[in-house]
């Protein structure tokens, strides 16, 4: 099935209400544009060189997400890159986006990456920790906080990450009631190619998917 089919058919299954960022990681330029004119209007990507590499090949409008672990050292060209980075996870990092965003002028929404799993090798700010984050970013101008987004373990029935999807959203309704904004409305972004269905149901307004639309990747 080519990747206009993909897109066609993962689109009509997902409600309106949800929006689905295709994750792009290792993705041709042909790919992703393929997939834009199919019907997608958000990228993800995980690597910010190859997101500026694919990007600049793409002539098709597109809202592009940082989705991947990003490093302070590349902030400066990802607040140039990006619409929104889904994976602030320190205040060291918010800094940072803060500070380039603001040399350019620009806000920069972010979401906040939830580890719901407390997952010691994970990425992401403890469930308990993260109203802490939520405050010491309200008083940052170039940081425009939008949402929460998690990853949840990696498990191969995906019944086994509800649990926590369910908390991340517990979370994100707590977030919302006091750090939401009335002109753009509160993220939730939960859920991949084999979890998005439970994620959707769990509350998730946003999911990432890549195999689902791309197909396998290649085996090098």
């Amino acid at each position: 099935m080519s990747i206009r089919d993909n897109v066609k058919r993962v689109l009509s299954q997902i409600p309106g209400h949800v929006t689905v960022v295709a994750a792009a990681k290792t993705r041709t330029a042909e790919e992703i544009s393929e997939a834009i004119q199919a019907g997608i209007t958000h990228v993800g990507e995980n690597y910010v060189q190859e997101a500026q590499r694919v990007k600049a090949s793409i002539s098709f409008r597109a809202s592009w997400h940082f989705i991947g672990h990003l490093q302070t050292n590349k902030v400066k060209h990802a607040v140039r890159v990006f619409d929104m980075i889904q994976t602030v996870d320190s205040i060291r990092l918010a800094r940072e986006v803060d500070k380039r965003a603001g040399k350019l002028g620009i806000k920069m929404p972010v979401l906040i990456e939830v580890n719901s799993a407390q997952e010691p090798q994970k990425a992401g700010i403890m469930p308990g920790e993260m109203f802490s984050l939520l405050e010491a970013l309200e008083g940052m101008e170039a940081v425009v906080v939008r949402g929460l987004m998690t990853m949840g373990p990696f498990e191969e029935d995906p019944e086994r990450i509800r649990p926590y999807f369910r908390l991340t959203k517990e979370l994100f309704e707590n977030a919302r009631d006091s750090y939401s904004s009335n002109n753009d409305p509160f993220v939730l972004s939960m859920g991949m190619s084999d979890s998005y269905r439970v994620a959707i149901e769990e509350g998730a307004n946003m999911v990432r998917i890549g195999t689902a639309l791309f197909g396998p990747r290649p085996v090098p």
